[in-house]
């Protein structure tokens, strides 16, 4: 389970994250990552945890639907949290075909989209 240090929670901080952050788009998800100490983001330090948030709208599928998808990202996020750099903030936002999408190829591709946004992130400082 995510804990709760590592949770975004706030829609401003999803804001600056979404408009300020790096993106990077995958077949079922878009991830946006805003590393710690970005002039954007004034609150994010080195010494604050990697702070992760959920984006699953309406067109990935009814309330079932978008709570399992929720569940599943969340379960794969929590083990790949310390791969994040300390004081960043993530916002993974679920496409529609998220939904149908087996557990190995979600895992495959959030970590695609990861790496891919913390090398994005190192190459803009």
């Amino acid at each position: 389970m995510l804990k709760a240090e590592h949770r975004l929670r706030r829609s401003a901080d999803f804001r600056v994250v979404v408009r300020r952050g790096v993106r990077v788009g995958r077949p079922t998800m878009v991830v946006h990552l805003l590393p710690a100490g970005e002039p954007a983001a004034p609150d994010t330090s080195d010494a604050a945890p990697a702070s992760v948030g959920l984006v699953v709208g309406r067109t990935v599928g009814g309330a079932v639907v978008r709570n399992t998808v929720r569940r599943r990202l969340r379960h794969l996020l929590a083990d790949r949290i310390a791969r994040l750099p300390a004081g960043s903030k993530l916002v993974v936002r679920a496409l529609p075909g998220i939904a149908g999408a087996p557990s190995s190829a979600l895992a495959r591709e959030l970590d695609a989209a990861v790496d891919r946004a913390v090398s994005r992130a190192e190459r803009r400082r």
